[in-house]
């Protein structure tokens, strides 16, 4: 099962923070600064979270992970922007 998340992160350094945001456009699509939207399985989540525990400085940095539900059978319908807006992460068909 897929779920949606909301990633956002603070990191002190600016070679760390570099480091973090060029993983997360791995995982997700960027909103903002540093804020990314992750539409993830359960083995993606975790793969995300060891990327970036190895990156970042556990004293100083800061990751939050906010779930926000599977998007397989309830997807997130909507979100609340003022000023430009986002559009949220839609999933397709990928061939290879």
């Amino acid at each position: 099962m897929r779920r949606l998340y909301l990633v956002t992160y603070d990191i002190c350094e600016p070679r760390r923070l570099r480091r973090v945001f060029k993983t997360m456009q791995g995982f997700g699509e960027h909103l903002q600064l540093s804020v990314f939207q992750c539409d993830l399985t359960a083995i993606d989540r975790v793969e995300m979270q060891a990327a970036l525990q190895e990156i970042i400085d556990r004293e100083e940095d800061k990751v939050l992970i906010i779930d926000l539900g599977p998007t397989d059978s309830y997807p997130v319908k909507s979100f609340q922007v003022l000023g430009k807006q986002i559009k949220p992460v839609t999933r397709g068909s990928i061939v290879a």
